[in-house]
C-alpha cells in the first residue's frame, strides 16, 4: 500500500447529496430520541415555551426542543460551558442527528443558548423537571415515601481577588493598603500588607465581601479544604429509587438546617404534581414524602421539631454533642429521642448505609463525571435553570439504565475496561486461592509424616529440604 500525503482542503461550491457526511448516530443517543418521541417531548416543550417567542416576526430561534437537548448533552458527555457544549454539537454526526440539526444547517452556537435560556423563565425550567420525573414514574422509577436529602458546593464563576468591600467599594488590596497607612505605613510593601492580614479576624465575612458581577456567590470553605466563592446546590432523592425529585441553589454561606424546610417543600410540590395525574395514581406510594433520611449537618432540635410538626419520621445522624439540658424544651427533647430510638432500629441502619449510595452518587454523576462542579454562569436563577435541566439529564439517565442498560453514552466504553478489570480481579483471587491450597497441601504431608514417625526428630535444614518440593 502507497504511503497517501495529507493535502490542505479546498473549499468547494457546490456539493451533491452523495458528497455529504453520513452517520449511523449513536446507539444511546437514538434510544434517548425514541423515549422523548413516545412521549412527545417535543410538543410539550414547544407549547410551553410558546409565550416567550413572537407570534408574527422575530429574529431566526433556537427551537426548545433543541434548546433543551443541547443542555441535556452537557450531562451526557460531561460539558460544563455552553460554549464547549456548542463546539461539540457542531463537531459531531451523532449529536447533529440528536438535536434534530441536518449537515447542511449550521449549529446554534453558545450566544444563541444563553440567550434562550435568558428568554425562557424558571418556572419552563422547572416544568421540564417534572416532566422528566413524570417519565420516571411511569416506569415505576419514583416511589416518593422516603426522600434523603444532601448538599454540595459548586465554584462560582468568580474570583476571590476580585471581591470588593460592601459599603466602601474598595478592592481588597486597596482596602490592606488603607489599613496599613492608618496604622503609620505610609509606602506599605506587599510584605507589610501580608503582614497585616495574617492576624486580621473575619477577613473573608460575606457580610463585608462581595463580588461585583456575582452578588450572589459567597466566600464559603470548599470540601477540599480552599476557599472559593461558591453556591450551595441541594438534591432531595428517592432513597427506593434513587432518582432526584427536587434540586434547589442556596447561598453557599446558608447552613444545612436553614436550607432543608425549603427543599422538602420543592420535593412536596414535585411530588404533588405526580400524585394528582390519575394515571400515575398506582405508581406513587400512598404514603408519600413521610420519611427523611439526612446526615449530622441537619440535626438540629427546631429542625426535628419541624419535621414532627410535618408528620415527617427523620432518620437523621445525631453528632456527639455530649450530655444535653432540656430544662423547659420537652419538645424537642421528645423529638430528638425520637430519632435516636428509630436510627437504632434496624429499618434506621439500612437508611443510613444506603444513605452513602444514594445521596452522594448524584452529587458525582451530575457535578464530577456531569461537569458541574464549576460554574460558567452567573446569577443564581440563571445557575438554576441550566441546573435543572442539568439534573434532569442524570434522571432520564436513570430512566436509559432500565431501558437499554447504560446511562451515558461513556458507559459503553468503559464497558470493555470494567470488563477486563473483572477478569483480572477473578484471575488474582484465582491465583491467591491456589497459592494457599498449594501451602495447604505442603502443611498437611509435613503433619502426616510426623504423624507416621512420632519419634523422628528433624533438624531446620532437613524440614527445609522436605518442604522445598512443596
Amino acid at each position: 500500500m502507497a504511503m497517501g500525503k495529507r493535502k490542505s482542503i479546498e473549499p468547494r461550491v457546490f456539493f451533491t447529496c452523495d458528497d455529504l457526511p453520513r452517520s449511523e448516530g449513536h446507539p444511546f443517543y437514538m434510544t434517548v430520541n425514541r423515549v422523548l418521541a413516545e412521549s412527545e417531548f417535543d410538543r410539550y416543550v414547544e407549547s410551553a415555551c410558546e409565550k416567550f417567542y413572537a407570534r408574527v416576526m422575530g429574529r431566526p430561534s433556537v427551537a426548545p426542543g433543541v434548546y433543551f437537548r443541547m443542555l441535556l448533552i452537557g450531562y451526557f458527555e460531561g460539558i460544563d460551558a455552553e460554549r464547549g457544549i456548542a463546539w461539540r454539537c457542531a463537531d459531531s454526526l451523532s449529536l447533529r442527528q440528536f438535536i434534530g440539526v441536518a449537515i447542511d444547517q449550521s449549529v446554534p452556537d453558545h450566544s444563541s443558548v444563553s440567550r434562550t435560556r435568558r428568554l425562557i423563565d424558571l418556572e419552563t425550567h422547572q416544568e421540564v423537571f417534572r416532566f422528566m420525573l413524570h417519565l420516571l414514574a411511569q416506569k415505576k422509577l419514583v416511589k416518593g415515601k422516603t426522600i434523603g436529602v444532601d448538599s454540595t458546593t459548586l465554584e462560582a464563576n468568580a474570583a476571590m481577588k476580585s471581591i470588593v468591600r460592601r459599603d466602601t467599594g474598595e478592592s481588597y488590596e486597596q482596602f490592606l493598603t488603607r489599613l496599613a497607612q492608618a496604622s503609620g505605613i505610609e509606602t506599605p510593601t506587599r510584605q507589610d500588607l501580608a503582614k497585616i492580614d495574617k492576624d486580621r479576624k473575619n477577613k473573608g465575612s460575606n457580610d463585608d465581601w462581595q463580588h461585583p458581577h456575582d452578588p450572589d456567590a459567597r466566600i464559603t470553605k470548599m470540601k477540599d479544604g480552599t476557599t472559593h466563592l461558591a453556591h450551595k446546590a441541594e438534591h432531595a432523592v428517592d432513597m427506593d429509587s434513587g432518582a432526584i425529585v427536587s434540586v434547589s441553589l442556596h447561598e453557599a454561606d446558608k447552613g444545612d438546617t436553614n436550607t432543608l424546610l425549603d427543599s422538602i417543600v420543592d420535593a412536596t410540590t414535585n411530588l404533588r404534581v405526580l400524585v394528582n395525574d390519575e394515571r400515575l395514581a398506582d405508581k406513587i406510594s400512598a404514603q408519600w414524602m413521610s420519611e427523611v433520611v439526612l446526615d449530622k449537618g441537619y440535626h438540629s432540635n427546631q429542625t426535628l421539631v419541624d419535621l414532627e410538626t410535618m408528620n415527617i419520621r427523620s432518620y437523621a445522624c445525631e453528632p456527639k454533642r455530649g450530655r444535653r439540658k432540656w430544662a423547659g424544651n420537652a419538645e424537642a427533647q421528645r423529638a430528638v429521642y425520637a430519632n435516636r430510638r428509630r436510627m437504632k432500629q434496624d429499618r434506621g441502619i439500612r437508611l443510613r448505609r444506603k444513605r452513602g449510595e444514594l445521596l452522594e452518587r448524584p452529587n458525582a454523576h451530575c457535578y464530577e463525571t456531569g461537569g458541574m462542579r464549576h460554574l460558567y454562569l452567573r446569577g443564581r436563577e440563571n445557575i438554576l435553570k441550566r441546573l435543572l435541566v442539568h439534573v434532569a439529564g442524570c434522571n432520564l439517565g436513570l430512566l436509559m439504565r432500565k431501558v437499554c442498560r447504560i446511562g451515558t453514552p461513556r458507559s459503553l466504553q468503559g464497558a470493555l475496561r470494567a470488563f477486563l478489570a473483572l477478569l483480572i480481579g477473578l484471575l488474582v483471587l484465582l491465583r491467591e486461592r491456589m497459592m494457599r491450597w498449594r501451602v495447604l497441601a505442603c502443611f498437611t504431608r509435613m503433619l502426616m509424616f510426623i504423624v507416621r514417625f512420632p519419634g523422628l526428630k528433624l533438624s531446620q535444614a532437613q524440614l527445609g529440604t522436605y518442604t522445598t518440593g512443596c
